[in-house]
């Protein structure tokens, strides 16, 4: 396996990002990586490690797309970028996968215009992973695609079951749709004809709505809902986070009992954060398109762009690309009718 990196994409690039390929080179001995970006600041990072330089190759890329660029023309414009210049050795068939912690609107525009989309599939979209009660769940799509049709839902479930089965290894992967209830009737046009779509289609483990207080529940392998519901869900998740951690850190640290308390739970506040930490999924897979492509949290640290690695190593073992293929190729929708 070989996967393209984006060594200037993210708040803490380069170094965080080439840490991290370390990382999880010592993990892993069956990838190498070829990083894109500033040649000469990239070897004055890799200095600073101990690895195998037959695994680690450079291409120059002198230009960087920043997070206030406006995706598609940045995209079409700076073709000398390291994003630019990761996309297109996947596309060209050099590498595998494509991960990068850098600007998310080029990354799709880019994944969308130099790799292209699966044969078949009308919207690629993004899908984090987040933790439950009981296990992960795929959130599929929290932001490619603000305006959605019930055909794309449809086909983002059977992305997101080829995804959970193969990288998650869940055998039969549970669909919900995200609605404003539970009953079949619920919702608004968009969610009532893809409930229908989502019931009739085959090879898709439809269990039926799912209401947003359940999100974390255990309950479903794969939520769909269109990019702007994901998106709103996948922030106020992150705000709720943090807010709870600030408010319970007062409240700890309000009085000697309270303390004492937090001494005494330390342990599982430990657990509780580590089940709820992004840099334990690494990134979400852009999933619809032709080639490997993970987006990593732009904030990420060493051990979150490791992760993202390893879900890469996930992803590209388990063929996730051609079992989208296969399952888009066996459940056609005839757009010139729609």
């Amino acid at each position: 396996m070989i996967f393209a990196i984006d060594a200037f994409g993210g708040d803490n690039a380069p170094s965080a990002v080439i840490e991290g390929c370390m990382l999880a080179m010592q993990k892993n001995p069956d990838f190498s990586i070829i990083l894109t970006g500033d040649e000469s600041t990239i070897r004055d990072e890799l200095i600073k490690h101990t690895y195998d330089s037959a695994r680690v190759s450079i291409v120059h890329a002198p230009d960087v797309i920043d997070c206030n660029e406006q995706p598609t023309i940045a995209v079409r414009r700076k073709k000398e970028s390291s994003i630019v210049k990761a996309l297109r050795l996947v596309a060209d068939g050099h590498a595998d996968c494509f991960i990068s912690a850098g600007n998310t609107g080029a990354m799709l525009a880019g994944a969308t215009l130099i790799v292209k989309r699966i044969p078949g599939v009308k919207r690629p979209a993004l899908a984090p992973i987040l933790p439950t009660l009981q296990g992960p769940v795929m959130l599929i799509d929290c932001g490619a695609n603000a305006d959605c049709r019930p055909e794309y839902l449809k086909q983002f479930a059977y992305m997101g079951t080829a995804y959970m089965k193969n990288v998650i290894e869940i055998e039969n992967p549970r669909v919900g749709l995200i609605n404003n209830g539970s009953e079949e009737g619920k919702g608004n046009e968009l969610t009532k004809a893809s409930y229908s779509l989502l019931k009739e289609s085959d090879g898709i483990n439809f269990i039926g709505n799912c209401e947003p207080r359940d999100i974390m529940s255990g309950d479903y392998d794969v939520l769909v809902c269109d990019g702007f519901v994901g998106n709103a869900i996948l922030k106020t998740l992150e705000g709720t986070f943090f807010t709870l951690l600030k408010m319970l850190k007062t409240e700890l640290m309000s009085g000697t009992v309270s303390k004492l308390g937090a001494v005494m739970s330390k342990g599982a506040f430990k657990t509780l954060k580590s089940r709820l930490d992004y840099k334990e999924y690494g990134g979400a897979p852009l999933l619809g398109i032709n080639g490997g492509i993970i987006k990593a949290h732009g904030s990420s640290d060493a051990k979150a762009f490791a992760s993202a690695i390893d879900q890469a190593i996930k992803l590209v073992s388990g063929d996730v690309t051609g079992k989208i293929a296969s399952a888009i190729a066996a459940n056609p929708i005839d757009w010139e009718e729609l």
